[in-house]
């Protein structure tokens, strides 16, 4: 028999974490060091250009340019034009937008918040209302709001729309459209009736194998030439459209994909309890397939949000779409605009993206209870 010893001594904090985490290894020790040297390296002149050395505010050009080129900064500068961001963040948001309706998306904006804050939360009750004013209420009653033509309220035409405003539109209508859609053509492609399995391996197969810039350009350019002389379609309707059915066809494969990971025993219980198809298909195979593949569509909604800059192609404006747009200004042309804008917009789309992928991982959690007992 070996000797009694001691029980370990406790060890917790900063000196654990960086011992289990960065310095477990010999290896990991090695690439730990080189990548502090890199960040060492990197980081405070990015911080100087991105903060310190940038400009603020200013009324054109000449606070973001050197004296030599015709600016009031001096020559050697070089900083962020933080300055161009904020003359042109009306733009930014709303695009063409009137002044005097921006009460109008802020509204609903603030609807939407209210609306998604509950959805998001697991344990709220009222789900089923929750998600009818969101998904069904909400839309028709910014349509009205936005457009305008209902009481009292001036037309505001989608030419006028642009920025952030389109960007979340179009990835809310898609996201809202793609999921359902999705489930009904999983479920079709793997239906026993030829018919409704052939229409949806058609649709899928076919939109899956063009790429969204060729489903926006029929929309926008050859479609309206199949129209009735005298009968047109809102382009951004179309754009809406558009984008929904390609992200609905990738959305049927990740949920195919769920079901078909199901185990064969579970629809035997559910057959053994006399559950029809569609009772089983919403209470027993449907919760699970589509916790399976949580990452797969969250993947999906990420990707809409940033595909949503397409649409500059058919002639709107996104958010990226109209801060390119406004590097063709005069009044703020200087050699550190075009960097500047585009820096903001990946920190926006960033925002948006890690959020919903943060909220995946939650997501992901609360439902993994194959682990509790």
């Amino acid at each position: 028999m070996q000797a009694q010893q001691p029980a370990p001594q406790k060890d917790g904090g900063v000196a654990r974490w960086l011992r289990a985490n960065l310095f477990a290894t010999p290896k990991d020790a090695l690439l730990s060091i080189i990548a502090i040297i890199f960040l060492v390296w990197a980081v405070p002149p990015v911080v100087e250009w991105l903060f310190i050395n940038a400009s603020w505010s200013g009324p054109d050009r000449s606070v973001c340019a050197t004296v030599a080129q015709g600016g009031i900064q001096p020559d050697g500068w070089s900083g962020a034009c933080w300055a161009f961001v904020n003359a042109k963040f009306d733009q930014i948001i709303f695009g063409r937008y009137p002044d005097a309706e921006f009460w109008r998306p802020l509204l609903v904006g603030a609807l939407f918040t209210i609306l998604l804050i509950p959805m998001l939360m697991p344990k709220m009750p009222y789900k089923g209302w929750n998600a009818f004013l969101l998904f069904l209420a909400l839309p028709v009653v910014s349509f009205f709001l936005l457009y305008g033509g209902v009481f009292g309220l001036p037309i505001v035409d989608t030419s006028d729309w642009g920025g952030l405003m389109v960007t979340l539109i179009l990835s809310y209508f898609a996201i809202a459209v793609s999921l359902p859609l999705g489930i009904i053509l999983a479920l079709g492609r793997r239906s026993k009736m030829p018919v409704i399995r052939t229409l949806s391996i058609i649709f899928i197969e076919v939109v899956r194998g063009v790429p969204l810039i060729t489903i926006l350009f029929m929309a926008s350019v050859m479609l309206p030439l199949f129209l009735p002389e005298g009968m047109t379609i809102n382009k951004f309707l179309r754009a809406i459209v558009g984008v929904s059915l390609f992200i609905s066809a990738y959305m049927a494969e990740v949920i195919r994909g769920g079901l078909q990971a199901m185990p064969k025993g579970q629809f035997e219980g559910a057959a053994s309890l006399g559950l029809k198809y569609w009772p089983t298909m919403r209470l027993i195979i449907l919760p699970q397939a589509i916790k399976l593949v949580i990452p797969a569509i969250v993947n999906l909604f990420i990707s809409i949000f940033k595909d949503t800059s397409l649409v500059s192609i058919i002639g709107m404006f996104d958010l990226l779409g109209i801060i390119k747009f406004n590097f063709t200004d005069s009044t703020w042309a200087s050699p550190v605009t075009p960097i500047t804008g585009l820096i903001f917009a990946g920190f926006v789309f960033f925002i948006f993206c890690f959020a919903m992928s943060r909220y995946s991982s939650f997501m992901e959690r609360h439902l993994d209870t194959g682990h509790r007992n």
